[in-house]
């Protein structure tokens, strides 16, 4: 099993996960829950590691809010992309960009940092636990994780409505290896069983389109795309639609030294 480096398919990436309705809503509940993350914190710049970063779209508005941003990813063609949104976003002087992976991006800080983003990447590596301690390693006591990750009871369900039947049986296993589906798509119990084997204690928890990717035809009472977006992000934070998003997020925080005596 590999890690999947995304140089082959950086353009498609960019069009299929921003520039739609769907990247749209996992924007908007992902700020939402970093601005709570954020008020945590002591209202001064922060030291925030975005590993496996893509094009940078979160951490360059981090960025325009004052705080100093490392954005790692093992994609070439990823961070040529990044580095040109931080140049439009006029954040490149505050942002630093190292080509390495999550696992190895540790050996090249100078320091630990404040917040780590790991956004869309667990279900792309081989060794996810590992992953994770390398990334508690990186992190100040008291520093915090925002883990977003391709839930596998979402994709389930949506191959339950399609009638994908024989897919299941096969237990979703990919057909093609260039495509935009995630490799390994994770279980939330094992995802909180491994933050909590690394050392980390979950704080919250988020689903990212619980509901969207099963609509059809909406009647012009819904509101279009803003009656799905406000729907969204009422149900967001709600179980039982909480775990069965396409996406979870979790923030995660590394206990501070005085709670580990």
């Amino acid at each position: 099993m590999m890690d999947r480096n995304f140089d082959d398919l950086a353009e498609r990436f960019a069009q299929n996960i921003y520039g739609t309705l769907k990247g749209r809503i996992r924007q908007i509940i992902l700020w939402e829950e970093l601005d709570q993350l954020l008020a945590t914190f002591p209202n001064e710049p922060l030291s925030i590691l975005d590993a496996g970063g893509g094009i940078g779209q979160i951490s360059s508005g981090l960025a325009q809010r004052g705080h100093q941003i490392t954005l790692c990813d093992v994609s070439e063609q990823m961070l040529i992309r990044a580095k040109q949104h931080a140049q439009e976003q006029g954040v490149v002087s505050q942002m630093t960009f190292i080509q390495t992976s999550a696992q190895q991006v540790g050996a090249q800080l100078e320091q630990p940092v404040d917040l780590v983003l790991f956004h869309a990447v667990l279900e792309w590596i081989a060794e996810p636990e590992k992953t994770l301690a390398a990334l508690f390693d990186t992190l100040s006591p008291g520093g915090v994780l925002s883990l977003m990750f391709y839930n596998l009871h979402g994709l389930t369900l949506q191959n339950l409505t399609l009638g994908n039947f024989g897919y299941l049986k096969a237990h979703m296993k990919k057909r093609k290896k260039k495509t935009l589906s995630p490799d390994y798509p994770r279980d939330p119990a094992e995802v909180d069983q491994w933050l909590n084997n690394v050392g980390f204690k979950i704080e919250s928890k988020a689903g990212i389109r619980v509901f969207s990717d099963f609509i059809r035809d909406l009647p012009p009472s819904a509101n279009g795309e803003e009656g799905i977006i406000e729907m969204e992000r009422r149900y967001s934070r709600q179980e039982p639609f909480m775990s069965l998003g396409r996406y979870i997020h979790v923030t995660a925080r590394k206990p501070a030294i005085k709670d580990e005596l």
